[in-house]
């Protein structure tokens, strides 16, 4: 039986719903040796600002229970420099590029979205909104619904490109972000983001991270990701992308059906680079084992009543 991979995207056409999440997976040649780029359905590049950004000082990465603390402080190469070297390679590949920005002003966002969009390659643009608002305290933008409005619309004006927002889980309520970001113009939604955390090395009675907090990702915050990618499919009338402890093709299986449209692979492959393709495989065994013909059936498909 031949099945049916493919997914929409507010308006992005996916050969599959597997993607590699920002800040996982570099620029997507970094992993060229380990699989075949072309059989994932995209990459999310290494988020982008428009200068080079050194990051935080190590120690910037530490082991936890079921996951990961990170601080990087999203490190990277710089507009100039990611439209110079690494977009050339990216064109080169039959998957789609979805290019993750950040900035630490509503016109910092803007202006990325403007030049990035006369660059062919670019299928999309993802709007992180879980960075400091330096105008407004240091707030995050995605911690505040009129923030997280300001920022999306501003892109929104400024490209035509699908816009995808991905969300923070740092908040009381990801259902009034959601709507914000819809009403601002977004395409789709990527949740969730990494959830602010903390390791401490009791000898010396100091943060392991020089940062002192960071991003937890990993298995350890797949029930939160769920059930936030659950209530925001709930709450807004757009695709989301299910990010969070994704590991294999179950717990892929398991966003889909909470209401998920497509899925991003991102602390697995600093386990196992071949993850990602690896979903893929198995989400097609699935298929053809449940006789299903199209994979996008079993989006939104949790049953949550109870049974007779």
């Amino acid at each position: 039986m031949s099945v049916d991979l493919s997914v929409n995207i507010g308006g992005l056409h996916l050969k599959n719903p597997v993607l590699t999440a920002s800040g996982t997976f570099g620029y997507g040649r970094e992993f060229s040796r380990f699989m075949d780029l072309n059989a994932l359905g995209g990459i999310v590049v290494k988020g982008l600002s428009l200068e080079p950004s050194r990051g935080n000082p190590p120690p910037r990465v530490v082991e936890t229970a079921s996951g990961m603390l990170n601080a990087i402080g999203l490190e990277n190469v710089g507009l100039a420099a990611f439209i110079k070297d690494k977009l050339p390679y990216l064109r080169t590949l039959d998957t789609a590029v979805i290019v993750n920005i950040y900035g630490q002003t509503v016109e910092a966002y803007a202006e990325l979205a403007e030049r990035l969009s006369d660059c062919d390659g670019i299928a999309a643009l993802e709007v992180n909104i879980s960075c400091p608002n330096v105008k407004a305290g240091g707030i995050a933008f995605g911690a505040d619904p009129q923030s997280a409005h300001a920022v999306v619309a501003a892109v929104r004006t400024r490209s035509q490109r699908p816009l995808w927002v991905k969300l923070s889980p740092n908040v009381t309520d990801v259902t009034t972000i959601a709507r914000s970001a819809a009403d601002a113009g977004a395409d789709a939604l990527s949740l969730i983001n990494t959830l602010t955390g903390m390791a401490i090395d009791v000898e010396t009675r100091r943060p392991v991270l020089a940062n002192v907090t960071g991003g937890l990702s990993g298995p350890a915050i797949k029930p939160v990701a769920l059930r936030m990618v659950w209530q925001a499919a709930q709450a807004v009338d757009l695709p989301i992308v299910g990010i969070g402890g994704i590991m294999n093709t179950i717990d892929a299986l398991e966003f889909l059906i909470a209401g998920a449209a497509a899925i991003q692979v991102g602390t697995a492959n600093f386990i196992n680079p071949s993850t990602a393709v690896e979903i893929v495989d198995g989400l097609t065994r699935y298929c053809e084992e449940g006789a299903i013909r199209r994979l996008s059936q079993l989006t939104g498909s949790l049953v949550t009543s109870a049974r007779e």
